[in-house]
């Protein structure tokens, strides 16, 4: 057992022994550079002792996880260097042996100025110093512009400089030498650099003032030569520029409302174009149709208006007392019963009780089309009609009154049953098509076999459900067609 203490002893006396005869050392003042140039800073083995198989890492102190340069195993590591550094660092691998790991950073710039930290590890030993590197940057030579007139004789001077670091110092003096005291001072710190503003006002008039700016042991000096025609232009300048302000807000404001005038008219001509197209789409449908049966094309006519076609049946509780509806509803033929008629019958709200009426069961909001026979019928009309139209006492089949119809009465061939517009027809209809343009606000009306256009109400107004409708006196039956 003591034999092993004393073993141990000697171990972790060797160990800080050899921890404690190496040192990295590196300069104590900050190190100086110039953005642009490239810089070293210095770090060591003391005394000289071989880094060549150590690990040294370069990294900054004021950024988290900032790898400047690793070395390590041999070679350089620089998977995780910080994106900024790429391509701009190395150690001076041939002069590791003799424990020389300063680093080397080329074209520095602004952002490079900070805290560094040098680490070198060697099994379990390590020490580390750290590099205070400060960039200077030489920024532009002042410019100076002349800022305004002062309404008590003066000139407005302003002075500005950009792109320095550290912060400059900007004064102005006058052609004595003497420095002169400025209105404001405005600095800010910016990405490339230190901008310096100043502004002052002078009232001599055939003089000499310089700007300057100093940085350390840097100065740049511009300056100026006034004139009694300076000042005098600047008063005129002052009139003709206050003229110039007044006319330019006076020409804006007839400018906008120009603008604003031409819009208008460009919007209203707009709103008429779109009108005069719709009217022009109107009138183009209209034309086809008709050219369609003027050419004779018949069928192709008859299948056009087929794509619309829907199922109708016939609503007997809306059906005429008199008016006899068949069990599938496809069928009307009227009845003298008198005697036979129900008083709830008569009662009924739904049904017509003065016209020959009866409605279809389905109400519809979008074009559609249906065809029924009415040959061998001496008076019939068929169409559409509102859902909510007047049922009880007299109503006038018109589209006043909510009913768009054609047909037969009197021996005449009539759209409308009061007042009614006439209808020539060359060759007496035997089964009719009825054709609802619902978003034209069209009802049309075809001798299908023929396919000849038999009449059309246009330019009608459709908000609310649309019922097939027949009006109907014989005792020969109206029948709704399958299609």
């Amino acid at each position: 057992m003591e034999f092993i203490g004393v073993t141990l002893m000697i171990i972790i006396g060797i160990t800080d022994s050899t921890a404690g005869q190496y040192a990295v050392v590196g300069p104590v003042d900050p190190l100086l550079t110039v953005a642009g140039e490239d810089a070293i800073l210095p770090c060591s083995l003391k005394p000289n002792t071989s880094a060549v198989n150590m690990r040294v890492e370069w990294f900054r102190v004021d950024l988290k996880g900032s790898i400047v340069h690793l070395y390590e195993s041999h070679e350089d590591n620089n998977i995780n260097q910080l994106q900024s550094y790429r391509g701009r660092t190395e150690v001076f691998k041939d002069e590791l042996h003799k424990g020389n790991t300063s680093l080397k950073l080329s074209r520095v710039k602004l952002f490079d100025e900070g805290l560094y930290k040098c680490l070198i590890e060697y099994k379990s030993w390590s020490d580390d110093i750290t590099v205070d590197l400060r960039v200077e940057a030489i920024g532009s030579p002042p410019l100076i512009t002349v800022d305004g007139f002062d309404g008590s004789g003066g000139i407005h001077l302003q002075c500005e400089s950009k792109g320095w670091n550290p912060e400059p110092e900007l004064v102005w003096l006058d052609s004595e030498g003497v420095t002169l005291t400025s209105e404001n001072t405005d600095k800010q710190k910016e990405t490339d650099g230190f901008r310096v503003k100043q502004m002052i006002t002078v009232y001599n008039r055939d003089s000499k003032y310089h700007c300057r700016v100093i940085m350390r042991h840097h100065m740049m000096d511009t300056d100026i030569i006034l004139s009694s025609k300076m000042f005098n232009s600047w008063r005129t300048s002052v009139v003709m520029i206050s003229f110039a302000v007044i006319f330019s807000v006076i020409t804006g404001i007839l400018i906008a409302m120009f603008i604003y005038r031409h819009r208008e008219i460009q919007r209203k001509k707009l709103s008429e174009d779109e009108k005069l197209k719709s009217e022009e789409r109107r009138l183009k449908n209209e034309c086809e149709r008709l050219a369609m049966i003027e050419k004779g094309t018949v069928e192709s006519l008859k299948s056009l208006l087929r794509k619309f076609a829907v199922n109708v049946t016939l609503d007997p509780d809306s059906a005429h007392p008199h008016l006899i509806v068949s069990d599938d509803g496809k069928q009307v033929r009227y009845e003298q019963q008198s005697e036979t008629v129900k008083d709830g019958d008569q009662k009924s709200n739904n049904k017509f009780d003065e016209e020959l009426c009866v409605l279809g069961k389905e109400g519809f909001t979008s074009c559609f089309y249906y065809e029924v026979q009415v040959k061998g019928l001496s008076e019939w009309f068929v169409g559409v009609a509102r859902e909510s139209v007047k049922r009880k006492g007299f109503v006038s089949l018109n589209p006043e009154s909510g009913y768009w119809v054609a047909g037969l009465r009197g021996g005449k061939y009539q759209a409308s049953e009061y007042p009614y517009i006439p209808i020539s027809v060359s060759v007496k209809p035997q089964r009719v098509g009825v054709f609802v343009d619902y978003e034209e606000g069209r009802v049309s009306f075809y001798d299908v076999e023929s396919m000849c256009h038999i009449y059309s109400f246009t330019d009608q107004s459709f908000n609310k459900k649309l019922h097939p409708i027949f009006w109907h006196s014989n005792s020969a039956p109206l029948i709704i067609c399958d299609l």
